[in-house]
């Protein structure tokens, strides 16, 4: 059974490097023990787009996930809405890079 938890920016790291082994998101999903949807939104939340504001495309063709760009957005969603901030969450965003 899979139960509700925050993504660490851990977990983000081993999404990318998963996504960039081609990975299917099912299976990064039943790696992580989170649902397939879950994966799906952090990869958009990630997604990476260019100057002109068209998503860039990853070497295996698919739009290019960047984990410190989704741990960016979910710190901002958490300062907007007054909650507690991801870097003091297990694992949170100690501005290390990928």
């Amino acid at each position: 059974m899979r139960r509700y938890k925050y993504l660490t920016f851990a977990d983000r790291r081993r999404i990318a490097a998963w996504y960039q082994a081609n990975e299917r998101p099912a299976d990064i999903a039943d790696r992580l023990d989170v649902t397939t949807a879950t994966i799906y939104r952090e990869l958009k939340r990630g997604e990476t787009v260019g100057d002109d504001g068209a998503p860039v495309l990853d070497r295996n063709g698919r739009r290019a996930y960047n984990p410190v760009i989704a741990q960016q957005t979910v710190q901002e969603n958490f300062r907007r809405r007054g909650r507690t901030p991801a870097e003091s969450l297990q694992g949170g965003f100690g501005g290390d890079t990928v």
